[in-house]
């Protein structure tokens, strides 16, 4: 079914949809992915169509709202968040209900918070949704918000920094660091996180918000993409995650050349050699730096396609329309 179709069909039969989740855990890495599902869910449904509660709160709203989808997304933990109340009020009145994982895999052995309580879940991760041994549980991945993330590319724009990371200095991203410092002791670097102080020159414990990341973006002309491994509930089974995190959708929208550190291959699912270039080790690495790092078209053709892209493929709108299209496959819809 082609997301036309299935659009009109939503306009036509103006759904109300009730968004729920918990509040903002600042250790969790996507906090912010909850405010720009609230776009994805209004560019299917329609602004007066959807509402967003918290989850305490929710419950009664489904009382009061008789929802015909009920939409809960983000963490499922702490323990004190409990969905059940919701699932069983949405069963009363008919509605049907789903629920986005968008911590996945690295609170995995906490889903039986929310395993029974919904017809189907979505996880954002492609293996670890393999892992909640119950039946429709699909992959959705994470996108990037158009309001929230796209800036055109200047390409007057003047690069003083020649390799860029922003994010948290977890064990796995310091050791793929430190293995890169032959390379990177030569370049203008810029490592800027909370834990990466300790490290040198270039290296940063600064905290940076949302607009200065973008201007940051515009001035560097290599952007590491490196995963996290901050697990807070993942011991049963260890999962690995797989599926690119929403920094990779979000700084291709604000048309940053990304450089990837692969682990899986994932990542072509969603984006070609020719929009975002790889390495897994430090000569792969050195390889890259040779070939972008003082070709400035290069890096602009390569950025400029990997933006349309994911203006193109990867907003959350594209996503919610996916899961809408999973919900109407099922009969649930």
């Amino acid at each position: 079914m082609d997301g036309q179709t299935t659009d009109s069909n939503i306009a036509k039969k103006k759904h109300t949809v009730l968004l729920c989740s918990g509040g903002r855990y600042e250790s969790h890495a996507n906090a912010q992915v909850r405010a720009t599902i609230m776009e994805g869910l209004e560019d299917c449904f329609g602004k007066g169509n959807v509402i967003s509660v918290h989850v305490t709160a929710a419950a009664s709203a489904v009382k009061i709202l008789r929802p015909a989808l009920v939409f809960a997304m983000g963490s499922y933990l702490p323990e004190s968040t409990y969905y059940g109340e919701i699932s069983r009020a949405a069963r009363e009145i008919g509605a049907v209900t789903t629920f986005w994982a968008t911590e996945d895999p690295y609170e995995q052995d906490a889903h039986y918070q929310i395993s029974n309580d919904f017809d189907v879940i979505f996880s954002c991760d492609r293996w670890g949704h393999n892992f909640y041994q119950r039946d429709r549980v699909f992959h959705l991945p994470l996108g990037a918000c158009p309001k929230l993330h796209y800036v055109p590319i200047d390409r007057n724009a003047e690069k003083t920094i020649d390799v860029l990371f922003c994010g948290v200095a977890f064990s796995s991203r310091k050791e793929v660091v430190r293995n890169l410092m032959p390379v990177l002791q030569q370049l203008n670097i810029r490592i800027i996180g909370p834990g990466w102080g300790e490290m040198g020159i270039g290296f940063s414990d600064a905290r940076i918000e949302k607009q200065q990341l973008i201007e940051l973006y515009s001035r560097s002309r290599l952007v590491l993409n490196l995963g996290r491994s901050l697990h807070f509930e993942n011991k049963r089974f260890m999962i690995s995650p797989s599926t690119p995190g929403p920094r990779t959708f979000e700084a291709a929208a604000a048309g940053a050349f990304q450089v990837f550190h692969e682990e899986t291959y994932e990542l072509r699912r969603y984006y070609d050699a020719d929009e975002i270039p790889v390495f897994s080790n430090r000569d792969d690495f050195e390889r890259v730096v040779n070939t972008y790092l003082s070709n400035d078209t290069l890096r602009y053709e390569m950025a400029k396609k990997a933006q349309e892209r994911t203006m193109r493929e990867h907003l959350y709108g594209n996503r919610i329309l996916q899961a809408v299209e999973r919900l109407m496959e099922e009969k649930l819809l």
